[in-house]
C-alpha cells in the first residue's frame, strides 16, 4: 500500500482534525463504542497510526541530544495536538452528560451509536476488494470481538498497578475500530472509577492509567502500521470484523441477569424489543446515526480522505 497521503496543513485541515477528535472522544466515553471507529469514518485512522508510530528511538535520541528542531520535524505534532485536544475536550465535556444518559436513557443512546457503527461497517466494507481471505479475516475479527464484548465485568481494585495495566489494555482496544477502550475498562472494573475521576477533575487518580496508555500504545501502533502498509486489504477486513462483532455490545435492548459465581456483578443480555413508543424512538435514533455516518463519510470524501 502506498503511504498515507497527508493533506495540506491549512486552517481547514486542522478544523477537520479537531472535529474528528471531538467525534472520537464522544465515542470513547460510551462503553461499547470505539474512538477508532470514528477515526475510520472521518478518514484520519491511518494518518493517526503513522503519526503515533513516529514516536521511536530516533526521536528519543534527538531529544537527548537536544536537537529539538529535528525532533519537531520528525513528528506531526500539530496533527496530534489538535486531534488530542479534540478528544480531551469531548471527554471532559461529555463525561457527565453521557454518564447521565447511560444511567437514565441507555436505550436511545445505544440505538444512536448502533446506527453509527452499522453505517461504519457498510462504508468501510465498501473500500475492500473482497476475497476468500478477506472474508475469513472478517469472520475471525467478528468472532473474537463478539466473544470479548460478552465478558462479564470483573470486580477489581483501583491500585496503581491495576490502573496502569488497565490503561495499556484500554488504549490498545481504543485504537482498533470496533473494540471500545471504555468497554475494556468496564470489563476490568475501572470504568466507573475513571468516569468519576474525570467528572471530579481528579487527574492524579487517573495518572497511572495515562502512563499505562502511553506505554501500551507506542509498541502496538508499530505493529498496526506494519499490517496496514504490508497487508492493507486483509487488515481492513479484520477491522471491519471487529466493528461487526461489537454490535453485540451496543444492541440497545437488554435485560439484566446475575453474573457468574466468580463475578457477582450483574450481567446484561440482549433481548428482542417490545413494539412501543420507546422502540420507535430507538429506531429513529438508529436511522439518524446511520445517516450521520453517511454524511461524515461524504464530508471525509470531499476533504480528500
Amino acid at each position: 500500500m502506498a503511504a498515507t497521503k497527508r493533506p495540506a496543513n491549512g486552517l481547514k485541515h486542522y478544523l477537520y482534525v479537531a472535529f474528528s477528535g471531538l467525534t472520537m472522544g464522544a465515542a470513547d466515553v460510551v462503553p461499547g463504542v470505539s474512538g477508532g471507529t470514528m477515526a475510520f469514518i472521518m478518514g484520519v485512522y491511518e494518518e493517526l497510526v503513522d503519526a503515533l508510530k513516529s514516536f521511536n528511538w530516533r526521536l528519543l535520541l534527538l531529544l537527548v541530544r537536544l536537537r529539538f528542531r529535528d525532533a519537531v520535524a520528525a513528528v506531526p505534532w500539530r496533527f496530534l495536538a489538535v486531534l488530542g485536544a479534540g478528544i480531551a475536550a469531548a471527554v471532559l465535556v461529555l463525561a457527565g452528560p453521557v454518564g447521565w444518559l447511560l444511567d437514565h436513557h441507555a436505550v436511545p443512546l445505544f440505538a444512536f451509536f448502533f446506527g453509527l457503527v452499522l453505517a461504519s461497517i457498510v462504508t468501510v466494507a465498501g473500500r475492500v476488494h473482497w476475497s476468500v481471505r478477506q472474508v475469513l479475516c472478517l469472520l475471525l475479527g467478528a468472532a473474537c470481538t463478539w466473544w470479548l464484548v460478552g465478558l462479564v465485568p470483573m470486580v477489581m481494585p483501583h491500585d496503581v498497578v491495576t490502573l496502569f495495566l488497565s490503561g495499556a489494555a484500554a488504549i490498545t482496544a481504543m485504537i482498533l475500530p470496533g473494540i471500545s477502550g471504555s468497554f475494556i475498562l468496564l470489563v476490568l472494573g475501572q470504568y466507573g472509577f475513571v468516569i468519576d475521576a474525570v467528572r471530579d477533575r481528579d487527574f492524579f487518580a487517573i495518572l497511572p492509567l495515562a502512563k499505562g496508555a502511553i506505554c501500551g500504545i507506542l509498541p502496538f501502533v508499530r505493529i498496526l502500521s506494519w499490517l496496514l502498509h504490508r497487508h492493507h486489504e486483509i487488515t481492513i477486513a479484520l477491522l471491519v470484523g471487529f466493528m461487526a462483532g461489537s454490535l453485540r455490545r451496543i444492541w440497545p435492548f437488554k435485560a439484566v441477569t446475575p453474573g457468574q459465581a466468580e463475578s457477582p456483578v450483574l450481567r446484561e443480555v440482549n433481548v428482542l424489543p417490545e413494539i412501543n413508543g420507546a422502540f420507535w424512538l430507538a429506531v429513529g435514533l438508529c436511522v439518524l446515526g446511520f445517516l450521520l455516518v453517511l454524511g461524515l463519510n461524504r464530508l471525509a470524501s470531499c476533504s480528500g480522505r
